[in-house]
This record gives structure tokens, sequence and C-alpha cells, in this order.
């Protein structure tokens, strides 16, 4: 009797606290349609443990209101962004129980919601990236990717945003699922101007953006051919490992990737990129030889082959290839830019030498004879800077480069007037 007794007590406390959790999610939906947002989000996140033990319904309802009130916030600018975060994921909360319960009362009104949450989240992340907050552009990034997964450029970009923000397993994690997709990156962006806003959205796809267009929400489209994106995909991941001191990993993973795109470019690339990392230069030629066999006036494979000899402090090498492809290709400016990176890199080491001789006649002997030698590379790298210049005046870097090569070699006239030009 006794024992009846506890439990019929236990019952209706129980009882008691599913009805004061109502009570709480009642008195959150009325402060939430009073403005007071943040009244709102304390109320349930204090009932936050207890929800769990209520129905289905009232859960739903629980997290329906909680992301309608960070919404809220969200669209005050307060918090914009992990507002926005926090919002999807209450939604996909609701979303999910309603599934499983099989009574849907909120989630349609959500669903049609993601599209405009999702160009919000694209919108910020671009710039978070701006002002280099990488993690909370990486997390808007992946919450956009989670309501659209056919886009899955925003799964790539949040790997590269939490690369740059240094949460290396987090961004591993992502490109070990592009792997499985076998993203590539190859494609075509489809991008309008949000009228409203003002701002260029990029649609998953040509029928997204139509629809857009012909609702009047978005004009002046433009189309953007992607290219591949696996070699960098392929040599982050190497990286990661090979910094987790996975080497052998980090070389399976290109093996397994070159097996399954065999004419993608850009892995070879890579792959050679991890022997020179590892100084095996002899594997490094092996496998540069058929590139350069198959595709000996690619201007972008001879240009990319610079950089990595470059990387490599091959500069002989580099300067090389540099110089092929500019034959090939005349207009290739980056070619140019390179090549006189690779003689401005040369003058900074010769300064460091004649900065540390003395006065001794002996020590300005050697001297002077640096600085004939820093001249002459200074006057080698004049036709690369005029080129890059002269193809792309308005580039402020290039500009500056020239004009402190003018400076050092004392040449007045050239120096007055492309500052003119410049500035």
């Amino acid at each position: 009797m006794k024992k009846n007794y506890i439990i019929v007590l236990i019952l209706l406390l129980f009882t008691g606290t599913i009805e004061a959790q109502k009570d709480k999610i009642k008195e959150a939906e009325k402060e939430m349609s009073s403005g007071n947002l943040q009244g709102a989000i304390t109320i349930l996140k204090s009932i936050e443990y207890q929800i769990y033990n209520s129905n289905n319904e009232e859960r739903a309802q629980y997290y329906f209101i909680k992301g309608n009130a960070l919404l809220g916030l969200a669209d005050k600018k307060i918090g914009e962004g992990e507002n926005l975060v926090l919002a999807v994921r209450s939604y996909k909360e609701t979303i999910k129980i309603e599934s499983e319960s099989g009574k849907r009362r909120y989630s349609g009104q959500i669903q049609s919601s993601y599209k405009s949450i999702k160009e919000r989240l694209e919108k910020i992340a671009d710039n978070d990236s701006k002002e280099k907050k990488f993690i909370d552009s990486a997390n808007e990034r992946y919450e956009a990717y989670l309501l659209d997964q056919k886009d899955t450029i925003n799964l790539y970009n949040a790997a590269s945003a939490f690369v740059n923000g240094k949460d290396f397993t987090t961004a591993l994690k992502h490109y070990e699922t592009l792997k499985a997709i076998n993203y590539s990156g190859i494609g075509t962006n489809y991008f309008a101007i949000n009228r409203t806003t003002k701002t260029e959205n990029n649609f998953a796809t040509n029928y997204d953006r139509e629809l857009s267009i012909q609702a009047g929400t978005h004009e002046k489209p433009r189309t953007e051919k992607r290219q591949s994106k696996r070699g960098e995909i392929y040599k982050n991941m190497a990286l990661l490992y090979a910094q987790n001191g996975d080497r052998e990993k980090a070389k399976k993973v290109i093996s397994d990737a070159r097996i399954k795109n065999p004419e993608d470019i850009s892995l070879v690339l890579t792959e050679a990129d991890l022997f020179l990392e590892s100084k095996d230069y002899e594997s490094y030629k092996k496998t540069i030889a058929p590139i350069l066999k198959t595709n000996p006036n690619d201007v972008n494979v001879i240009y990319n082959l610079g950089v990595l000899s470059a990387k490599a402090k091959n500069i002989t090498e580099a300067e090389n290839f540099y110089l092929k492809a500019v034959t090939i290709d005349p207009k290739y400016i980056n070619a140019y830019i390179n090549l006189s990176v690779l003689k401005l890199e040369e003058v900074a080491t010769i300064n460091e030498d004649m900065d540390k001789l003395g006065t001794s006649p002996v020590e300005m002997k050697k001297y002077d004879i640096l600085k004939v030698k820093r001249d002459d590379m200074y006057k080698s790298t004049i036709p690369y800077l005029q080129k890059a210049n002269e193809m792309n005046p308005q580039d402020e870097e290039i500009s500056k480069s020239l004009l402190s090569v003018y400076n050092a070699l004392e040449m007045t006239a050239e120096y007055k007037e492309l500052k003119a030009k410049s500035y």
C-alpha cells in the first residue's frame, strides 16, 4: 500500500513538472510575441534539460519558438551570424521531431524560410571571412550546406575556412566528406543580384536562379565556370595527415585520387608537390616527366611547375618554367610577377649580406662587389615588372614593386612618371 502511494506521488510530481514546462513554453511564446526575444530565449533555456521528457508535440513547439526567437534576434542584427546558425539548428530539431512523430505542424513553414536563411548565411560568411573571422565563417558556410546539400561548394568553402581558422580536425573531417562524394568543384556558378540586399547570390542551379529572377527577387544574372578543386582538396588532406605524422596516409590519399581521376592534372601536381615537401626529388622528376611530355604547351601546367620549383628553392628550374610560360603566352601576367619575385628575393639575400659587412677596406671592397651584383639583379627585374604593370596598371602591389626598384637604382625620371600614373 505504501509502495503504491509513493508511485502515485511520483506520478503527480512528474505531471506537475510537465504542466510547468507547458506554462514556460507558453510564457516564452508570449514574450516573443511582445518583442522580448531575449526574454523568450532565457525562459526556454530554464527548461532546456527538462524538455526531453515532454511529448513530441511540446518538444517540436519548444524548438520552433526557440528558432523563431533566435531568428528575430538575427533580424535585428544582434549576433546575426551566430543566431542564424543557432536558429537553423533549432529548426532542424523541430523537423526531426515532427518527421519521427509523423505530425507536421511547423515543418512546412520552416522549410519555406530555408532559402532566404541560406542566402543570409552565405552573405554573412563572406563578410566574416573578409574580417578574418574564419571559424564564424566556416560554421555559417557549413549550416548553409546543411540547408541545401546539393550546393556542395558551401561544404568546400567551410573546409577552407576551418583551415584558415586553424581548426584542422574539423577541416579534415569536411575534406574527407568531399573526397567521399568525389567533389571536384568543376561546374558553373549561377550568380544574380538580390534586389533587396544589393548583394550577389550564388544559386545551386540555373533553374533556381531563373525562378528567383521570374519572381522578381533577383536581377542581373551572371554565369562563371569553376575549375577543379580536387588538387587543392587532396593536397590539404595530405598536408593535414602529414602534419599528424601520417605521411603514408598522405601519399595514399593522392595515389587513390589519381586512380579515380586520371585526367585531373591538379592531382599530379599535388603529388609532385608532396615529393618536393619530403625532398624526394627523384620521385618528383618521375612524376612531372609525363606531364611535360603530354602537356608541353599547357601554360597553366608549366606555370604551376614553376611555382613548385620555387617552393623547393630550385630557383633556376623555377625561372626556366616561368620563362617558358611567357613564351607560350606572352600575356601570362602571373609568370612575369613570379619572375620578378625570384629576383627580388635574391636582392633581399644580397642586402642581408651587405648589412653584415663592416667598414674595413676589405669589407668595403666586398660591399662594392655585392652592390654591383644587387643592382644588376634589380635591373633584371625591371622588364618583368614593367610588363606586368603594362598589363594591369591598377595593381598597386606591382606599381609599388616597380617604384621601389626605380628608387633603388636612382631612376628618378622613371620613378616620377610611374608615381604620377599610380597616385
